[in-house]
């Protein structure tokens, strides 16, 4: 008698593919600090190393940015709620200047520019991609 050959994975109707694997880093900055850690150009004086995501427009991206002393991100409009937490450095905007540690927090329909005079690193996690301001 023959053996039915085994059968392949499937999912179930109604039912969610696996999900992605966890991500965890015991410390981001010395990580991100590596010589085979890659950047790449997010702004000018302004790199980024995506940590998921790709900045469509309804899902979520997080990434570390390295500014270099005196980058700015242009005035932007938040769309969604946006955390960042700066590892290093420290970086302003119209509200006051932030130092390693700080956490901020920009909910929708906030607006700034974002200058580093001294160089930071910094973890940004958006809700949805931000919305350049022309001028």
């Amino acid at each position: 008698m023959k053996t039915p050959p085994p059968s392949s994975p499937s999912i179930a109707p109604n039912s969610q593919p696996p999900a992605p694997p966890n991500l965890a880093w015991g410390d981001l900055l010395a990580e991100s600090q590596r010589a085979d850690f890659t950047w790449t150009p997010f702004r000018p004086g302004v790199e980024e190393h995506r940590l998921y995501g790709a900045h469509q427009p309804d899902a979520p991206t997080a990434s570390l940015l390295r500014y270099a002393p005196g980058a700015r991100i242009p005035r932007h409009r938040h769309a969604a709620v946006e955390h960042i937490i700066v590892l290093a450095g420290s970086q302003r905007d119209e509200r006051g200047t932030y130092r390693t540690g700080a956490l901020l927090v920009n909910f929708p329909g906030s607006e700034h520019t974002v200058v580093s005079d001294e160089g930071c690193t910094v973890l940004a996690i958006w809700e949805r991609p931000v919305v350049f301001i022309p001028g």
